[in-house]
């Protein structure tokens, strides 16, 4: 990727001619979990942009073997599938796709009370551990992706549909490596698409990662304030309802951090008005330009 690595060579930024000029364009989309890093990814896939889904790749090739074990120990506490699984008469496999990502999301679960779901603390962070890695290692696959796009699939351009908790990686190769290859692009929720994903998490609390210090560090408060005293006791949704304020709050200066050395900003507001690439095209570049 020549004006890639030309930039990159020169310490320079990108002009918007440079970005028009660019035979075999890459982009990572960085931002917060539904902010439309997938809805804009799904416009670009009909006009010959290979779509590389960072949790698509993380539940398909670095978590599957975990989120099937955990379907299975599930199946069997129940006597009839419990001697199907052990006879081998039946077997379970992931049906994941990009725009369904349910097993992943059902591995990684929710701290608290086991009769409503919950995990232990030991097996919550050994879970948050694999997804980690498998973030990381997902990340790191990108530069392949990007010529088994154009050289095994044909594609002309590339996006990296990056998940929402690649700010919390602090991983700088990972980050050396996107920017090298990709260029990155934030996007930024407005106060009223903010507002709108905190009211998402209350109404539809998710499963969410979280780096190892800052659970130890909102567990400790969230216990201290409800009067909890064993994580058992926890009621899982109401730990994530409680929580994801706090994390989306960590999460800002973070991405604002990277977006500072690594990225063009573009603002939700701004990409929902996209319906077609021609659309995309022109807000990168402007982008580029008010970002000199």
């Amino acid at each position: 990727m020549p004006v890639l690595n030309t930039v990159r060579k020169n310490k320079v930024r990108l002009s918007s001619e440079q970005f028009r000029q660019w035979k075999h364009k890459s982009i990572t989309f960085l931002g917060m979990s539904g902010v439309g890093k997938t809805y804009i990814s799904n416009i670009l896939r009909n006009s010959e942009w290979f779509h590389y889904s960072g949790d698509y790749r993380i539940g398909t090739r670095y978590m599957s073997e975990p989120i099937l074990d955990n379907i299975k120990q599930k199946a069997m506490q129940v006597p009839f599938l419990q001697d199907l699984l052990r006879s081998d008469s039946i077997y379970f496999s992931n049906n994941i796709t990009v725009d369904h990502l349910k097993p992943l999301s059902t591995f990684l679960g929710k701290l608290g009370d086991p009769a409503l779901g919950g995990l232990t603390l030991n097996d919550f962070k050994r879970r948050l551990q694999l997804h980690h890695d498998a973030e990381v290692a997902a990340m790191m696959d990108v530069p392949e992706f990007i010529r088994k796009s154009r050289d095994l699939y044909g594609f002309n351009h590339f996006i990296n549909d990056a998940g929402g908790s690649v700010c919390e990686l602090d991983n700088d190769l990972v980050l050396d490596t996107l920017s090298e290859h990709t260029l990155m692009i934030y996007i930024q929720a407005s106060k009223a698409d903010e507002a709108m994903l905190l009211q998402r998490a209350v109404d539809f609390p998710k499963p969410l990662y979280y780096r190892e210090a800052f659970l130890d560090e909102q567990l400790a408060d969230y216990m201290s304030e409800r009067e909890v005293e064993y994580v058992a006791l926890i009621e899982p949704d109401d730990f994530v309802r409680w929580v994801f304020p706090k994390l989306f709050n960590s999460r800002i200066p973070r991405y604002e951090s990277i977006a500072k050395r690594f990225a063009y900003t573009i603002q939700t507001s701004e990409l929902y008005q996209i319906k077609r690439e021609s659309d995309f095209l022109t807000l990168i570049e402007t982008a580029i330009d008010r970002n000199p």
